[in-house]
């Protein structure tokens, strides 16, 4: 049997048995312990499974946590993202900027731009800019999502197809090479899946903690980011995938 298609035939069977033993996959599959040791690896860092003791189960997509939790989370890199994030900002860019608590780490270090409009559905970023005129704010309206802190499936998403947005600074629950970039809540996925369609380019602010998870909705491939920033240089089959699909990978200090 190809190796491909006996990886996938074990991921097939993990998923549908939930957890299984190392043991219980060298009977099914008559292989070598050493051979299963392999694929199960391959399986692991393409992010949807998981090892346990003995053996690997399913990774269960990650759950929607409160903006306050998320917050404090990694805050240093967070930042350091942020930071390296405004320098791609320019004068008279229409930008986006999504909810997340990476993303508004941004605004320390843009609330000073001049001659930019920025479109966002986050409402903390929007509060942040009350005081800042040089700021030319457009919300989203919609619903809103309060562990996310931000605005989620607006009445007329056709609008948002309109805009011309030159870059898009988005946030992601989790990333990885089969499931792309996800997010866990189902309010704002049609909005990111819109906004990524209508940038010219398309910026990743993802921290380390953040690769090889996913959440319940996937908005993009990976591929159709441009620019990956993050804090710690990603396990190699991500620089892999980088290299080969265009994606430039940023590591900040």
């Amino acid at each position: 049997m190809l190796k491909e298609k006996r990886i996938k035939q074990i991921e097939d069977y993990v998923v549908q048995h939930k957890s299984v033993s190392l043991d219980e996959l060298v009977e099914v599959f008559n292989v070598s312990k050493n051979t299963i040791r392999r694929d199960v690896q391959e399986l692991v860092e393409s992010g949807n499974l998981k090892k346990v003791y003995g053996g690997v189960a399913v990774k269960e997509p990650s759950k929607l946590e409160s903006f306050q939790e998320r917050k404090v989370r990694n805050q240093p890199g967070k930042t350091a993202i942020g930071r390296q994030a405004v320098e791609y900002v320019e004068e008279g860019d229409v930008i986006f900027i999504d909810s997340g608590t990476t993303t508004i780490e941004m605004f320390n270090f843009i609330k000073d731009k001049q001659n930019i409009t920025i479109v966002t559905n986050n409402i903390e970023f929007i509060v942040h800019s009350l005081p800042y005129e040089n700021l030319n704010i457009i919300t989203i309206g919609g619903i809103l999502e309060r562990k996310t802190n931000s605005l989620g499936r607006p009445q007329n998403l056709d609008v948002i197809k309109t805009y011309n947005i030159n870059k898009a600074f988005m946030a992601t629950t989790g990333i990885s090479l089969s499931n792309g970039v996800t997010n866990a809540s189902p309010l704002e996925t049609d909005i990111k899946q819109a906004i990524v369609q209508r940038s010219q380019q398309v910026y990743l602010l993802a921290d380390h903690q953040k690769f090889g998870r996913y959440g319940l909705m996937t908005y993009c491939n990976l591929e159709e980011i441009d620019y990956l920033i993050t804090d710690k240089t990603p396990e190699e089959e991500f620089q892999i995938f980088a290299k080969n699909n265009n994606v430039e990978l940023v590591i900040v200090d």
